[in-house]
């Protein structure tokens, strides 16, 4: 279990990502979302089911076999467990998982239908291709976990993804931050709204060729 240091850590950062997804707009109107911190190799912090006025205190620390190691889960909660796991599991780089039913990209999901990125801060903020969809599957069970791990496997045809549309529910978005992933939500719901618009007014355009190295390059060159 990692140090009461980095458990206060990570649950602060992680009360931080909850607010800033709040503030920037992006929540559906119940503030339903699940967000998760890794604190070691076996461990991660979790928060309710609803992050309205999220506290530290709120958290519980669970195993990424299912057990809750300190604090407790309501029965709503512990049935996502599995779905932050399987991510942790695939990607051991990801240090943060956030689950949300941001409306637009709810929309793309309830729709089956992958997001494209032709919005810069996607470009910006980690997911420099389309959100693929995930399968539906009951919230937490085999089916919808399998569908996870399945477009995280390196071995398939996504290996850099940041995020995944769950088919018929919401949005998956995972990162090595609370905060840095709560950046890519809000970048993510602004892109499926952009998408959504345009479409009004004769659809939206890819960016160029090489579009990708060039936003490189610029952030490069403003921090050297």
């Amino acid at each position: 279990m990692a140090t009461t240091q980095v458990a206060n850590e990570r649950a602060n950062e992680l009360v931080a990502a909850a607010e800033a997804l709040f503030t920037a707009g992006v929540m559906s109107h119940s503030g339903h979302a699940n967000l998760s911190a890794r604190l070691d190799a076996d461990s991660f912090l979790l928060t309710p089911g609803f992050v309205r006025g999220l506290r530290p205190e709120d958290l519980a620390a669970v195993s990424l076999d299912g057990r809750v190691l300190e604090g407790e889960l309501r029965s709503v909660s512990a049935e996502i467990i599995s779905m932050h796991s399987a991510v942790y599991r695939a990607r051991p780089h990801v240090g943060a998982v956030i689950h949300t039913h941001s409306p637009s990209a709810t929309a793309f999901a309830v729709a089956h239908r992958p997001l494209p990125c032709r919005t810069e801060p996607m470009l910006r903020f980690g997911q420099p291709e389309e959100v693929p969809v995930v399968p539906w599957g009951p919230r937490g069970s085999d089916v919808s976990v399998r569908g996870i791990v399945d477009v995280l496997d390196v071995l398939e045809q996504r290996p850099t993804t940041s995020a995944a549309l769950l088919a018929n529910h919401g949005l998956i978005v995972f990162g090595p931050d609370s905060v840095g992933t709560a950046h890519l939500v809000v970048a993510i719901e602004e892109s499926a709204e952009a998408e959504i618009a345009a479409a009004a007014i004769g659809g939206a355009v890819d960016f160029p060729e090489g579009a990708l190295a060039a936003v490189r390059a610029s952030i490069a060159r403003v921090a050297s």
